[in-house]
């Protein structure tokens, strides 16, 4: 089926929000086999929406728009669409119940506000229409169906859109397609993105189905492997032995097959699953790592301790860098980024540490120590090792290269140990 997304806003036209809602949209509609051909924004223009939504319906089976929902005089997709589809608009009991309820119980934890009445026009649907609930929010979703047509109306906010969209328009769109998409996604890290695609020629240039398509993400690989087939069961069967010739291939440089997972669960996995206590020693990244550590719920079991010594005083004092070492060497050097990861695990009795430390510019480089030069250190069974990195781009996106790299390494540093010198 060939689908079109519409987003309504003004809002978004002035970038004054950004536009997450077609990226999920997208993305969703894909793995379903439907063929998205047109993305539209448009204003809180009548006459503008009109024309947009009317071009979308006449080239397109299925539209989806999001936004213009609400209660106030601007919000006004579904009147247009309807208006469109020559379905008049009438209130929905069930919908009114549901808004009285939502109102009732928000009033009564913010007393300070009270019920305006304009919120009840979120209660006038299309005759005809299916309506949907909604769980989160005030404005009911709608699915409008007139001349093998198909217009599906959904709340802007992503908070109300994507469980709205999980919970009725899947099951919906599913059983109007002959066959279905299902992904699997292959995560690996601690390898570059051009050595995954060589590994992976072969397989890229004899596919089929299921094909395989990689995604360069920071410090990390994606490989998404799609399938379609009639059903979901199907699709797996044809997934599974590609999934387990890429695991052969990338052995423990695969991270996860959980599209959900990310590379700092799967370290705080493996170092529960090790019994291992985990330290930070952060320079140039400023407490980037310690950051995305603690996003992972239960961190605190296996990670007590992060020291950001920006500054080389700190690192002697908090991390017991030598100080010759800092005057012979400089702290941007491999025998810097060593002694901080041993003085980390020293000073916090932890198992594992890593450090970092660079130039994430834009100044301070030099020909010999360009910006973008970053060593990593890692202290394990009372070894330390070191290594050098060169990364590009901007300030951020070499911290944000350096702090990814720095988790893969974690991973490295448990799986296969530190080397003998």
């Amino acid at each position: 089926m060939i689908t079109e997304l519409v987003s309504v806003g003004t809002e978004i036209l002035l970038g004054n929000i950004v536009n997450t809602n077609s990226a999920y949209l997208s993305e969703k509609c894909a793995l379903l086999g439907l063929s998205v051909y047109y993305q539209d924004v448009v204003g809180d223009n009548e006459g503008r929406m009109r024309d947009v939504i009317k071009t979308a319906l006449d080239r397109s089976d299925v539209v989806i728009l999001t936004g213009g929902l609400g209660p106030t005089e601007d919000d006004i997709t579904k009147e247009v669409t309807a208006d469109l589809m020559e379905m008049p608009l009438e209130e929905d009991l069930h919908s009114r119940k549901l808004i009285d309820k939502y109102l009732k119980e928000y009033e009564k934890n913010n007393p300070q506000r009270r019920i305006t009445k304009n919120n009840y026009k979120q209660a006038m649907v299309p005759k005809g229409a299916i309506v949907l609930d909604n769980h989160n929010g005030t404005a009911p979703g709608l699915i409008l169906e007139k001349k093998g047509k198909t217009a599906i109306l959904l709340p802007g906010p992503p908070n109300e859109m994507k469980p709205m969209f999980e919970e009725y328009i899947v099951p919906y769109l599913q059983k109007n397609q002959p066959e279905i998409i299902v992904s699997q996604m292959v995560k690996i890290s601690g390898i570059g993105e051009s050595q995954v695609a060589e590994e992976i020629q072969d397989l890229i240039e004899s596919q089929t189905n299921p094909t395989i398509a990689p995604y360069a993400k920071t410090g990390e690989v994606h490989l998404r492997v799609t399938a379609s087939a009639e059903n979901e069961k199907a699709c797996k069967k044809l997934i599974k032995p590609v999934v387990k010739e890429l695991k052969k291939r990338f052995g423990e440089n695969v991270f996860a097959t959980d599209e959900s997972k990310t590379l700092e669960e799967a370290v705080i996995d493996l170092l529960k699953e090790k019994d291992l206590k985990l330290s930070l020693a952060e320079s140039l990244t400023g407490g980037m790592i310690a950051q995305r550590i603690v996003n992972v719920s239960g961190a605190s079991e296996v990670f007590g301790y992060g020291f950001v010594t920006y500054s080389n005083k700190a690192k002697h004092k908090c991390l017991g860098v030598k100080k010759s070492t800092l005057k012979e060497h400089g702290a941007v050097s491999a025998k810097c980024a060593r002694e901080m990861a041993k003085g980390a695990c020293k000073a916090s009795g932890a198992d594992i540490s890593i450090s970092v430390t660079g130039l994430a510019g834009p100044g301070g480089g030099t020909e010999e120590t360009p910006v973008g030069t970053v060593f990593m250190g890692c202290c394990y069974e009372g070894k330390a090792i070191a290594k050098e990195f060169h990364f590009t781009g901007n300030r951020m996106r070499i911290r944000e290269q350096t702090t990814a790299h720095a988790l893969a390494m974690i991973r490295d540093c448990i799986i296969m140990g530190i080397p003998k010198k």
